[in-house]
């Protein structure tokens, strides 16, 4: 997998079935690293530095055997950040790993990581893109595909029945997940920046004190989170870090002394047990714009009447971030920012008696409903949501918000601005009919003054601007495109291609 990528580097992660020595070999210069052991898996990054032009092809040989390229597909190359900043990303979020068979294909649609792959197998420079963001659900260890459900119960029939539990089912997960062909070869070439959301850990994940407190009396749940930190950090996030970041890691160093894994599941059980511990969030010098990834789920601070959804520390660094030099900024944020007013103006509701404001009958049936209905974005942290609102209005620069979860794609437009919220959800994952027009009624004006309502019944004060979505909602399966300065392309699938289902100026 090709990660992280600069102006003069480039980053290539593997997974390897035995130890040895991995070997990168482009533009007649080779490039190590060894690998180091996890759990009885194996892995190495290795960097490319000092280069000076984009790289046309590259191989991987291990212990001196050839293992990458596979027959049959495009050259993975190497496209450096260009001078002139990042000309297009592509980003989606909320994809299941199941098989591409016609049965799966009519309940879950077409593959749109898999689309995207093929479609730039055959498409001109000018539609590729310099970076794709997974915006969190990469995989669902509390869904897994009658494959892996295969894989699990040859090993074990203890609890969680249909659910991941240890390290090495994270690792046969991550493995389903990223190994379908045409996936293999777009992760190889195109450049990649990740961050979870709930369904990479469960469902819910962090959503409130409650839900911590009753998951924590769950048996198996401490190895789960561990294995799922653990795994989260080998495969999305270390390939978030720059070559310098991660030479001065301590983590990666113990692991490539052999440590083997009891440094990775301490830190873990530490990262869930003390968030301040570790920092997950990200930034990205992207030439003009200044892209910040952020922690939206296991930074939150879940104290009831002071609830946030990022602790003071995150906090503190976000505001460092969105405060410094850069023309623009493009937040991704696994969970939108602005969501239809009138879902917003229920959140904060729920929000409200949640913490008691109607008394504890209330805050008990309104916690439940929370968790049925997942009112956990933004929204659902109002006073992170106003923080945020009022910082990002001082900065006075366009900001550009990209998001997933939902299930659903939309634009929405803050006014003041220039801050705009684009989300594209889901890559494979889609909703009900059902929740469908449910959400198509959230767009209404009623369903607006139903949520304001709500909001002014709960004493909760207005936002402190207000939004509309301009375009959108749409629900089938998608990927989209951000093309500096200003413009956003959401794509379908027609099978192994691609088609615009709509566009967008930002203005």
């Amino acid at each position: 997998m090709l990660r992280y990528v600069d102006s003069v580097s480039a980053s290539i992660w593997v997974e390897t079935a035995e130890p040895g020595t991995v070997t990168i070999e482009a533009d007649g210069r080779a490039y190590r690293s060894p690998t180091f052991t996890v759990h009885g898996h194996h892995y190495a990054i290795v960097d490319l530095v000092e280069l000076s032009q984009d790289i046309a092809s590259y191989s991987v040989r291990l212990d001196g055997e050839q293992v990458w390229p596979t027959a049959g597909r495009p050259p993975s190359r190497i496209r450096l950040l260009p001078a002139d900043g990042a000309r297009r990303l592509a980003f989606g979020s909320c994809r299941t790993s199941v098989p591409h068979d016609a049965a799966h294909v009519r309940t879950h649609g077409d593959d749109m990581l898999r689309s995207y792959g093929c479609h730039l197998a055959r498409a001109g420079d000018a539609e590729w893109p310099d970076l794709l963001l997974l915006l969190g659900d990469q995989v669902y260890a509390d869904n897994p595909s009658p494959e892996l459900l295969a894989f699990i119960g040859a090993r074990r029939s203890t609890p969680p029945q249909g659910e991941i539990a240890d390290f090495e089912e994270y690792a046969e997960l991550y493995r389903q997940a990223w190994t379908d062909p045409d996936i293999r070869w777009l992760l190889s070439t195109v450049p990649t920046a990740m961050i979870f959301d709930d369904h990479d850990l469960r469902d819910d994940w962090n959503t409130s004190q409650p839900w911590r407190e009753e998951i924590t009396r769950v048996p198996w749940w401490r190895r789960r989170v561990v294995a799922g930190l653990g795994a989260y950090w080998i495969y999305q996030h270390l390939g978030n870090l720059s070559p310098a970041e991660r030479a001065a890691d301590p983590l990666l160093r113990s692991l490539m002394d052999g440590d083997g894994g009891g440094a990775l599941d301490a830190f873990a059980e530490k990262a869930d047990a003390e968030p301040s511990s570790n920092r997950w969030s990200y930034t990205r010098d992207l030439g003009h714009a200044r892209l910040i990834m952020v922690d939206t789920r296991c930074a939150r601070q879940l104290t009831p009447g002071e609830r946030r959804m990022l602790d003071p520390g995150e906090w503190a660094w976000l505001e460092e971030q969105v405060t410094g030099p850069a023309e623009r900024l493009v937040i991704g944020s696994s969970i939108p920012f602005l969501l239809p007013e009138g879902v917003h103006g229920v959140q904060n509701w729920n929000e409200a008696l949640s913490d008691g404001k109607w008394g504890e009958p209330v805050r008990r049936w309104s916690e439940k409903f929370r968790q049925a209905i997942d009112l956990e974005h933004w929204a659902a942290f109002r006073r992170s949501f106003d923080d945020l609102a009022g910082l990002l209005v001082r900065v006075g620069k366009p900001v550009l918000i990209l998001s997933g979860d939902v299930h659903y794609s939309y634009l929405a437009k803050a006014d003041p601005g220039p801050i705009f919220q684009i989300v594209c959800s889901p890559l494979r994952n889609p909703l009900s009919r059902l929740l469908r027009w449910a959400n198509v009624f959230t767009q209404f004006r009623i369903a607006t003054l139903v949520g304001s309502l709500l909001a002014r019944l709960a004493g909760i004060p207005r936002p402190p601007f207000r939004w509309r979505v301009t375009k959108g909602p749409w629900f089938q399966n998608a990927v989209a495109t951000l093309t500096f300065p200003d413009e956003v392309t959401w794509y379908e699938s027609t099978g192994e291609a691609v088609k615009p289902i709509e566009s967008a100026r930002l203005r």
